[in-house]
Formats: structure tokens, sequence, C-alpha cells
């Protein structure tokens, strides 16, 4: 494995890191707006704006984190037949089926950056009394799958070398 292919997906790996670990601060804004919103509606003035910046606040920290997730195997995986194999088979296995990943991911980004270019052809907005625009919450959706891609290719590329018999 040529030495800028380790260094592209160590580069990945530390990149999907960093933003994984921010994203966890995202609860604790999450926190804040459901805290806030608690107090104003108990003084009598329930602000129109907490519910939604909540949801986007979740989609943020959900979809930014999916990376990172991926990256310490914290994801959901059927483990019938896969906890039984060998390494090797693993990543055998794993080499073959990332592509049925990447082509769901792939999709979804495809359909998140038409939707993010409508957002902002139209000026798109929520339909709620708040009316926020939806283009900076469709962003972050193209980041977070864009990043899940980044770490399956780097999935795909670790398993190659394992298989080759090379370290990484």
């Amino acid at each position: 494995m040529p030495e800028w292919v380790k260094s592209v997906v160590r580069g990945i790996d530390a990149m999907n890191y960093r933003i994984g670990r921010m994203s966890m601060y995202l609860l604790f804004v999450l926190s804040g707006v459901l805290l806030w919103s608690i107090i104003a509606k108990a003084m009598g003035h329930p602000p129109l704006w907490t519910q939604e910046m909540a949801q986007y606040t979740m989609v943020s920290y959900f979809v930014l984190g999916g990376a990172y997730s991926l990256q310490l195997g914290a994801n959901v995986r059927m483990d019938l037949l896969y906890g039984r194999w060998s390494a090797r088979q693993r990543a055998f296995v794993d080499s073959i089926t990332v592509f049925a990943m990447i082509f769901f991911l792939g999709v979804i980004l495809w359909g998140g950056i038409e939707s993010t270019i409508y957002a902002f052809e139209i000026t798109e907005r929520s339909r709620s009394v708040w009316r926020p625009y939806l283009a900076p919450v469709k962003i972050v959706i193209c980041i977070g799958v864009f990043l899940m891609i980044l770490q399956s290719v780097a999935f795909l590329v670790r398993d190659i070398a394992y298989l080759r018999g090379e370290e990484f």
C-alpha cells in the first residue's frame, strides 16, 4: 500500500475523530435549548423556536457523529455468523459489503445535495411559526453523510491492506 494512501486514511480517521468528539458537545446545546424551553414556558412565555432548534441540534449530533461511531465500531452489526469468523474472513466480507454501504450513503448524499440546492434556489423555510431556513440543516446532513462515505472508504483500504498482509 503506498504511503500516501496510508496518510490519507490516517487523515480521514483523525478528521472524523475530531469532528465526532466535537459533535458530542451538541448534547449540551440540546440540553440548554430544552432547559430554556422549560423555563420560558414556566414563566408564561413559551418560545416558538425551541422545538425546531432541538430537532436541528439532534440531527446535527446524530449525523456528524455517524462517521465517528463507525470508526469506533459502535454501529449495529448482525453477529449471527460474523462473530465466529476469523479476522481474515471478516476483512474479506467487509471489503465486499462496504460497497453496499457506500452505494446507500451515495444515494442519500445525492438526494441531500439536490435538496440543498433546491433549498437555496427557493430560499426554503420551515412551515412552522418560527420559519427558519432549511438550507443550513441540509448542509449539515450532506457533510455528515460525506464523512461516513470517507470513513467507509478508509475501512475498505484498511481491509484490502489486511488481506494483502500489510501492516497499517
